[in-house]
């Protein structure tokens, strides 16, 4: 029997989780003041985050698809910043008595600020126990076909939400997470979210879109961009009215999703008199556990 390991960010499953969230981002406690903004924000998507019971059904059910294929693998969550986290999840498969892994990050762009710091994580915590796992970590999917054609799938739905004649002047606005500029140099986190923006719109047909980063931190540092609110802005300018969110770098709803776009951006579109609408997310649906479990069976047999 293999493990089967989805790593993924973490998120708070109550508000009172949302400490130790920030303590293990930032490596120190935060101030009260940036705590409380944050529980704000849970508390307006709910008071937790959906992330974490997600990634569990996605494990569950990319179990089953490929056992249900003729493998034997037990699936396991590990997260960055909550609970469970990788080290006690690693520890875990080796009191399972389960000695090779196969990890798949829940992120289609690779960065060592993201995937990298998944293999890190992996690779300082299997050498705490004596490398006594063997861990096949599967990054690179972001142009697999069956990836692409699900996104091209999501974005089929949420065009269904405008007006038959509305949907003529919809544009796209396909985001990922920002990062730092000084993360980022020869990374190749935007080569690989403009490649899977190009192959997606091969599958769609001719849209008028754009590409913008979301999320972005606080601090001094310089993050890429267009974020998302400027390319808002700078679409009013020239008159477009209906636009349609594409969160393509994330797989599964978490705050993001659920404040930063369906809250925060929602309210920068309507100020400026838009239909502003999103994709649904590829959470646990069929067709992304298919895409994962057709990825996860290529890489095994390569």
């Amino acid at each position: 029997m293999k493990a089967l390991l989805l790593l993924a960010f973490g998120g708070p499953r109550s508000l009172e989780e949302v400490e130790f969230l920030l303590t293990r981002l930032f490596g120190r406690q935060p101030s009260p003041e940036l705590l409380e903004r944050v529980k704000e924000r849970y508390r307006l998507i709910g008071g937790s985050s959906p992330l974490p019971a997600i990634t569990e059904r996605q494990a569950r059910a990319l179990e089953e698809r490929l056992n249900a294929r003729g493998y034997s693998f037990k699936s396991y969550v590990g997260m960055r910043y909550s609970q469970p986290l990788i080290e006690e999840t690693l520890k875990g498969i080796l009191q399972d008595g389960i000695k090779e892994v196969v990890a798949i990050p829940m992120a289609p762009f690779r960065s060592r600020f993201s995937t990298g710091a998944y293999q890190e994580e992996l690779h300082r915590t299997n050498n705490i126990s004596g490398k006594k796992l063997r861990i096949t970590l599967i990054e690179e999917w972001h142009l697999h076909s069956l990836f692409l054609q699900v996104v091209a799938g999501s974005i089929e739905e949420g065009l269904k939400q405008f007006t038959p004649e509305d949907r003529k002047k919809v544009h796209l606005i396909f985001t990922a997470h920002s990062l730092p500029e000084s993360v980022i140099g020869n990374d190749p986190y935007v080569d690989d979210m403009k490649e899977s923006i190009n192959e997606v719109l091969k599958r769609i047909g001719p849209f008028p879109w754009h590409m913008a980063f979301q999320s972005k931190g606080g601090g001094a540092e310089r993050w890429i961009g267009p974020d998302v609110e400027s390319v808002l802005s700078e679409m009013s300018k020239i008159g477009v009215r209906e636009v349609l969110i594409v969160p393509i770098g994330f797989v599964s709803d978490h705050i993001e999703i659920l404040y930063d776009i369906d809250i925060l951006y929602k309210e920068k579109a309507e100020s400026l008199g838009m239909v502003f609408k999103r994709t649904p997310s590829l959470n646990s649906s069929e067709g992304f556990i298919e895409a994962l479990a057709t990825i996860v069976e290529e890489k095994i047999h390569f």
